[in-house]
């Protein structure tokens, strides 16, 4: 009897490990039950859908191109540069800006299979699609600063310049030193340190982990007051005009949004930032790296690293601003002008490179 108790409560076990590990569906946009479809989208080539919004001058008038990648737990109504920047600033230069939903947030259908690669393609795509040309800007924040590093890996021959505002660092990039890792590391709340561990180790515990009520939670995802800097803190209110769209962000579930950005985020990737080489050998772009030196999400002791690994880039520490860099005041118009005007150089900043 003990016996037969016993291997019905490890089944028992085994089906509950298995269920709590398992993400239920996304409840997918335009989808029976699922969120209206309210943004313009494209159809991707392996019949996803994008969705997008446009910013600035028509693209039939613009001089610049841009297209710009949002954070973590953001969408497509985020785009600070395009908030930021005044209208006499973007008529004058005639910028256009798209931003889009990255898969699985907002309105833009989840992608199960996404990898750095892909997400570099959703991007060349949508420029092919929307008419942008043979090239065009990116621009990333954040975890959408990872994506511009794919870019300058997978499509660089489309780009004709590109920024890293407050890029999102993968420590287990091989091009670091260990003791310059573990030391960044270490700079996180120990809750982020294990969310880390377990999107890089063990990503099919992700959905589990980040939702299990056992252990602290990302201190990122529930977006805790301790992530953020004396800065970051001042420029919230500047913030809630944009967060009314919030709701949308993960209508289609956290797992194909949140968790699957950790899980590429942070897993292992195929290459490694400090292997590429300059895209513009012969000056006619540039890539530039924007970080704050008091950013609590990402150690700048990294990004000075990489500046030292990567001379082609142009380093700007901004002394004094946090992770929310872009919306500081100035900020955006000294980002755009230093990337479309490449000789610009509109905000104290300290120059690496």
């Amino acid at each position: 009897m003990i016996r037969e108790i016993t291997v019905i409560l490890l089944i028992g076990f085994v089906a509950w490990a298995y269920q709590a590990t398992c993400p239920p569906p996304p409840n997918v946009c335009g989808s029976p039950g699922g969120p209206a479809i309210t943004a313009p989208r494209i159809k991707l080539r392996d019949g996803r859908h994008l969705a997008y919004k446009e910013h600035g001058v028509s693209k039939e008038l613009a001089k610049y191109k841009i297209i710009f990648v949002h954070g973590f737990g953001s969408s497509r109504h985020d785009a600070a540069i395009a908030a930021n920047l005044s209208p006499e600033v973007v008529d004058e230069l005639g910028i256009y800006i798209v931003s889009f939903d990255r898969p699985g947030y907002g309105e833009s259908d989840p992608d199960p299979k996404r990898t750095r690669k892909s997400l570099a393609l959703d991007i060349e795509e949508l420029a092919d699609q929307l008419g942008l040309g043979s090239k065009f800007y990116v621009v990333g924040f954040s975890m959408g600063g990872q994506v511009v590093w794919s870019c300058l890996k997978y499509i660089s021959h489309r780009l004709t310049g590109a920024a890293l505002i407050a890029p999102v660092i993968n420590y287990w990039w091989p091009g670091f030193p260990a003791n310059l890792t573990k030391e960044a590391y270490y700079l996180q709340l120990p809750q982020d340190q294990w969310a880390l561990r377990v999107a890089h180790y063990a990503p099919w515990l992700a959905y589990w982990w980040n939702t299990q009520k056992l252990f602290p939670p990302s201190a990122v995802v529930a977006r805790r007051p301790e992530i953020f800097s004396a800065q970051d803190v001042q420029l919230m209110p500047k913030l809630a005009v944009r967060q009314i769209n919030r709701a949308q962000v993960i209508q289609q579930g956290v797992h194909e949004s949140l968790f699957r950005d950790m899980m590429i985020g942070f897993g292992t990737w195929e290459f490694d930032p400090m292997d590429l080489e300059n895209p513009f050998p012969n000056g006619e772009g540039s890539v530039h790296l924007w970080q704050g030196d008091e950013d609590r999400l990402v150690p700048v002791i990294l990004q000075r690293y990489i500046s030292k690994k990567l001379p082609w880039i142009h380093y700007h520490e901004i002394p004094g601003s946090g992770h929310l860099i872009a919306d500081a005041d100035g900020m955006t118009e000294a980002i755009i002008k230093a990337l479309l005007l490449v000789l610009y150089f509109g905000f104290p900043c300290i120059e690496l490179s």
